[in-house]
Order: C-alpha cells, then structure tokens, then sequence
C-alpha cells in the first residue's frame, strides 16, 4: 500500500456518470530463501482486468517473451566471445507507466476513503490490466532505443548495442529507471 501511495497510483474521485468501474483484489504470497526459510511476505493488488472490453477500456494488449532458443544462443555467444551480459530485475514495474485511458477502480479493501460513494482513477498502470505489459514494455523499448540499443528482428525481447570498447551501459539504465521509479 505504501508503494501504490508513494507513486501516485490513483486518485481518490467520484465516478463520472456513464462510467463503469472494476474491482480489484490482493493477492498475497511468501517468498522463501533457497534453504525453505521465509525471506518476506508480500502483498500485491491485482486490478480485476478480466471485466475490460476491448477498444473501450484497452487498445492494446500483448506480453512479450524471450524465446527459450535465443536466450540459449546470447548465452552461448557471451560465453564464447567473452562478451559482457547484464541483467536487472524492476521491482514493481507495473507502477511506474503512464495510462493512457480512463479506469475507475474500486478502492481496494483496507484502505480508507475521505468521503462516501468515491472510486480510485488509476493514474499509473497496475497488475492485472490488460494494457499493463504492452506499456511497460512499450516504455522499455523507448529506453532501450535512447541508450543505443537495437531491437533483434527476430526476436523482440533481446536487445543489442554493438560497440568496439567496454562500456558500462547497466549504469546507465540503472539511472533511468531511478527517474522513473520517482
């Protein structure tokens, strides 16, 4: 909760006429170390996509993933042309992107509304919209492309940037991602 209040994830209004909203549900889970301890627990609130419609509430939808074969080739050419890999993980990713269309969602249980008969306009992109890994990754490429990088035409999930001499390109998308964390 203090992530999604932190980020500006909605704001609390009253639902326009004529709009329809969603609802939204938690979904909790433990993360356990390798050794079967428990490292955290965590919450994550899931917006009830599934009740959108397409071209009203969404335009856009797809995820994209990393073939298995190619991932195997990059790793075998890093590997044997000792080139240099890097890979980072965005904690709460959906938070940070822009949406571009109006949802109105319920206000998730435990939180408390200031007034009567209010909803949540999502500001930012939230688990479970449809929308949610077509703009997170619509965003990602932008930064990718502005860092250099060349998207792979058989494969859209690998980027690449040639270049003679080392660099180090992870600082830099460490930066950007520290602009758009907030």
């Amino acid at each position: 909760m203090v992530a999604l209040e932190n980020n500006r994830t909605w704001d609390i209004v009253t639902l326009p006429q004529g709009k329809k909203i969603i609802g939204c549900k938690w979904v909790f889970s433990i993360k356990h170390k390798t050794d079967g301890f428990i490292e955290w627990y965590e919450a994550r609130l899931v917006a009830k996509g599934y009740t959108h419609t397409y071209r009203i509430d969404y335009q856009k939808t797809f995820s994209l993933v990393a073939k298995r074969n190619t991932i195997r080739v990059l790793l075998s050419l890093v590997g044997n042309l000792d080139w240099s890999l890097h890979q980072f993980d965005v904690k709460n990713a959906f938070l940070y992107w822009d949406l571009e269309e109006e949802v109105y969602m319920d206000i998730p249980s435990g939180y408390v509304s200031p007034a009567l008969r209010t909803v949540c306009k999502l500001q930012w992109v939230l688990y479970g919209l449809k929308q949610s890994p077509c703009v997170w990754f619509g965003c990602f490429s932008m930064a990718m492309s502005k860092y250099g990088f060349q998207q792979n035409n058989s494969d859209y999930t690998i980027f690449l940037k040639k270049t003679r001499r080392k660099g180090n390109y992870f600082n830099n998308l460490c930066k950007w991602y520290d602009h758009y964390k907030r």
